[in-house]
């Protein structure tokens, strides 16, 4: 059961640690937080209503249908405004995006990417981290209004079951806390979990890093639906189970029959897990459409 502490206050229960991603992997969230919560935000605050087409194009490629997909808010909206600049329609247009060069600088300095680091950068004077922190409330807020009643994919609830008597289950996520709960609570979840991992607490691959001493070689794996969770994974010499975009019921259901059981009993790593990986790599695109 998860305690209201700090995640690196709780020690651990079980002596295996699998940690979750939440957005596309444990729940079918994706399209609608981004097609009907992000994007609309982005266009809104950042005054891109001439150019919305091509906003919700970009915007979709990047954060659903391509290898750039489940990366931090942060990183997505400057990848989202370097595309619109190289978009021949936009310069067509006349239109003039707005700068935000202080906020790329942010984001190459800043050790954390979260609400609290950008109102603290805000409350400087700059107008673009002003827009910055308004842009990623208004996210939260569509979130909160929008975002319920969707249930995990079949077969989380009974692989966190499955995993209970063996394994600490800890969220991993670059969702903000107070969503995490929300959610795995709303579908009784959240009596798995014995780490919340939210934005607020760093990068995914922070928080893999914080957890997984505790645990032996080999007993740690990440379960995700985007290169960078599985990046996370790998560079702390976690393991990683895939969820496929596009396949995620068939994904779990995998897992169930055959990952779940491999990774409890040390015969995960190497050729089981490189196969899942390559049938996982197939699934997203690395170059844009409209080029």
């Amino acid at each position: 059961m998860m305690e209201d502490r700090a995640f690196t206050d709780i020690p651990p229960a079980k002596p295996y640690l699998v940690c979750i991603d939440s957005d596309g992997c444990a729940f079918d969230v994706m399209d609608i937080k981004h097609q009907e919560c992000f994007c609309p935000a982005t266009i809104l605050v950042w005054g891109l209503q001439p150019i919305s087409r091509y906003v919700r194009q970009v915007w979709d490629y990047g954060n659903l249908y391509s290898i750039h997909r489940g990366r931090s808010r942060f990183i997505e909206l400057q990848m989202v405004f370097d595309w619109l600049s190289e978009r021949r329609e936009v310069r067509q247009l006349g239109f003039e995006l707005p700068n935000i060069d202080s906020y790329r600088e942010w984001l190459k300095t800043t050790p954390v990417m979260n609400n609290e680091a950008v109102r603290a950068e805000a409350e400087k004077g700059d107008p673009v981290m002003q827009r910055v922190l308004e842009w990623s409330l208004e996210c939260n807020r569509r979130i909160k209004e929008m975002v319920h009643g969707i249930p995990p994919f079949p077969g989380v609830a009974e692989s966190l079951r499955r995993l209970a008597p063996s394994a600490d289950i800890a969220i991993v996520s670059a969702t903000a806390r107070e969503a995490l709960r929300r959610e795995w609570t709303e579908h009784g979840l959240i009596q798995y979990v014995r780490y919340v991992c939210a934005q607020e607490d760093g990068s995914k691959k922070d928080c893999i890093r914080a957890l997984k001493p505790r645990y032996a070689p080999g007993h740690v794996l990440m379960m995700g639906d985007a290169p960078g969770d599985m990046e996370a994974a790998h560079d702390n010499g976690a393991l990683f189970y895939p969820i496929r975009p596009g396949d995620e019921v068939a994904s779990w259901k995998e897992f169930l029959d055959d990952g779940l059981e491999r990774f409890l009993t040390d015969r995960y790593a190497g050729q089981a897990e490189a196969g899942y990986i390559e049938r996982f790599s197939a699934c997203l695109p690395d170059h844009e459409p409209w080029k």
